[in-house]
């Protein structure tokens, strides 16, 4: 995207080796159908568009049309293996047939519990066509949530991929509804059941398949009226509560997002986000029945490496991957020469002034042209060679991003097209080749309508909406109003365009002694745009005044004190080091000093704490999205949090809040 257009007198600049990333926004379907037309892409060669009204119709259409397509990869003893599209078929209906012998029912839910893998999709997509639903508990997910959402939900088979996530259910007997347990990786010593509850191989459960007919005939009698997903909201406040979705809307959603982003001209795609998130697998199904190969990554911690096999042209993230990446790429450019920092802030410079014209589409004009070009082969294609050097766009949700990360990776032409979702609605909205407007989550979908309450809070009414809280109607009943809007529980504005904005949750916003409303999360993400801080919490609530707990980056950190303008003393090793050195404790200061400039003053932080421990999902600070627990948080770190507030302070609080 961006750039000269064609016929410009810089050839090069397009070239395989020198190519500026360019998204094509040409339709190639026409209708509310899926597929693409006889002009192919992808692989795929469709003459008829794909239709239906449940998630099972369109897959059953598009695993059948196009047999020899490959639809998944996965990387096993050091090769990338293609699934095709009759593969998959093939293990669906074996699936379906192992449920059956098990006993699955119409309306029964099937629990997964497993990372990314072809398995994990193939067995939702299987019990959704026999008109069940399923639910996926994160891997990382509290033994209590586990119970939690198992008993509730009263899952009657649970998925596990491997022997440690299969122990981390304990004792079988604790959840009454669970009649099998299948294991994808079985492993030494295994047991054929456990509490009483048989404990199957994959093999024993595919030993059998139904026919190519019947599948096809069970797909088009699933109710779109019935339940497709029970997803777990994450938890922040309380218990996580379980959000029905329906086969009606979670197909709305596809079409939402076919319609609105540009992916007809993609090839291949990278899962690593939890499929346990909405986000990833909403946009997954989208995507494959797009046509548009998804491989698996092996695991975070080889996930760079995969992207430097695959070279995807579309990924799906979440902000901290992108916080990450730009905490990266300052420290790489912190560890250069000074010839090259310096041709990386004139690069940076050139690439913010083509921001305005590449927002639009817009051809570069001359004077920008070569400087461009020369940035992007000195500086930008190298940066983007970390997402695999095809890669046209992110697709990014889960949480606000900020302002100024989006901006710096546009400027060197990682496009990220931020969008806006949560569990309770799927995804509503999005930016938009040609319609990107950073700091807000894009334009909502069709059929799609957003107001803002008075108090700001962010309402939503549209056909992908949630059917309502598993087993909760009177919560269900509060969330809605009476022309059917859904309260988000997010405060926000929308521009005179229609454009949202996300400021942060409603329970979230703090409210100072002086009756003052401050959203925290902007301020954090202000913080963390510099790559010193890891992870931040602002604190104020009933308070005179805003305090920040800060975990400090420690490799960044590591890497600022081998500098001589550092003036750290000695060597950091642990986060503890950076804690206790007084030249790192003076550089936070200088970067609050820096964030409170844009801050009106009663929203600035006036005291800060380094701690010497991530925030950790073990330890209940973070849900299994990586959430704040805020309240959890100002528990276990209340001496830290008290030493910011004088006596005095703390007695104001006290009769304020008695």
């Amino acid at each position: 995207m961006g750039g000269q257009k064609g016929g410009s007198w810089l050839p090069f600049l397009y070239d395989n080796d020198h190519r500026w990333p360019k998204i094509e926004r040409k339709r190639r379907y026409c209708g509310t159908g899926f597929g693409r037309s006889d002009c192919g892409g992808g692989g795929l060669n469709q003459s008829q568009k794909l239709s239906g009204k449940t998630v099972p119709a369109l897959l059953s259409q598009f695993l059948q049309r196009e047999p020899h397509h490959i639809v998944f990869a996965s990387k096993r003893n050091g090769r990338w293996i293609d699934r095709s599209a009759r593969e998959c078929f093939e293990y669906i209906r074996k699936a379906m047939a192992g449920l059956r012998a098990l006993g699955f029912q119409k309306g029964d839910c099937v629990c997964l519990l497993a990372e990314n893998r072809e398995e994990w999709t193939l067995t939702d997509w299987a019990a959704q066509w026999l008109g069940g639903s399923t639910t996926a508990i994160y891997t990382t997910s509290s033994t209590s949530d586990i119970e939690h959402i198992l008993n509730e939900c009263e899952a009657k088979f649970i998925f596990c991929s491997n022997q440690e996530l299969f122990e981390k259910l304990g004792d079988l007997g604790r959840y009454p509804s669970v009649k099998a347990v299948v294991l994808w990786d079985d492993f030494d010593g295994m047991p054929k059941e456990k509490a009483g509850v048989p404990v199957l191989k994959e093999k024993e459960f595919l030993k059998d398949s139904l026919s190519v007919e019947e599948a096809s005939q069970l797909a088009l009698e699933v109710d779109p009226e019935s339940r497709s997903i029970l997803l777990y909201t994450s938890g922040t406040t309380g218990e996580p509560k379980g959000v029905e979705l329906t086969q009606k809307a979670f197909t709305a959603n596809i079409h939402q997002m076919h319609n609105a982003i540009p992916l007809e001209e993609l090839s291949l795609t990278m899962s690593f986000l939890p499929l346990s998130h909405i986000y990833e697998r909403s946009l997954q199904t989208t995507v494959v029945l797009i046509g548009i190969k998804v491989c698996f990554a092996e695991s975070i911690e080889k996930l760079v490496e995969n992207i430097a096999e695959i070279r995807p042209d579309m990924m799906i993230g979440v902000p901290r991957v992108f916080e990450k990446m730009f905490v990266k790429v300052q420290e790489k450019l912190r560890e250069s020469s000074v010839a090259k920092r310096l041709v990386a802030r004139l690069s940076f410079e050139i690439g913010k002034r083509t921001v305005p014209y590449r927002l639009k589409e817009e051809d570069l004009p001359l004077s920008l042209q070569l400087p461009m070009t020369l940035a992007n082969l000195l500086v930008f294609k190298k940066i983007r060679a970390i997402t695999g050097g095809r890669l046209k766009f992110f697709v990014s949700g889960g949480a606000p991003l900020s302002k100024e990360i989006a901006e710096f990776f546009f400027q060197m032409g990682i496009v990220i097209l931020e969008g806006y979702g949560l569990s309770e609605t799927m995804i509503l909205s999005v930016n938009r080749p040609g319609k990107i407007r950073f700091g807000t989550v894009g334009l909502a979908f069709d059929d799609t309508e957003f107001k803002i309450a008075e108090d700001g809070e962010i309402l939503v009414r549209g056909p992908q909406l949630m059917k309502g809280y598993f087993r909760r109607p009177e919560q269900t009943e509060e969330v809605f109003t009476e022309d059917g809007f859904f309260k988000t529980g997010d405060i926000g504005k929308l521009d005179g365009e229609g454009y949202l904005s996300i400021t942060d949750r409603k329970k979230e916003i703090i409210i100072t002694a002086a009756g003052k409303n401050i959203a925290p999360q902007p301020i954090e993400n202000k913080i963390k745009s510099f790559p010193f801080a890891e992870q931040v919490c602002v604190i104020g609530d009933q308070r005179k005044y805003l305090t920040a707990l800060i975990v400090p980056n420690l490799e960044i950190c590591q890497s600022w004190a081998r500098s001589k303008a550092s003036g750290v003393s000695g060597s950091l090793k642990s986060v503890r080091d950076c804690v206790e050195s007084k030249a790192v404790q003076d550089r936070f200061q200088e970067i609050l000093d820096e964030v409170n400039k844009d801050l009106g003053r009663y929203a600035t932080i006036k005291y800060f704490r380094l701690i010497d421990r991530p925030f950790s999902i073990e330890k209940n600070e973070l849900t299994p999205s990586m959430k704040l627990k805020r309240r959890v948080i100002q528990e276990n770190f209340r001496d830290q949090i008290e030493s910011m507030y004088p006596p005095e302070d703390r007695q104001a609080t006290a009769s304020q809040s008695s």
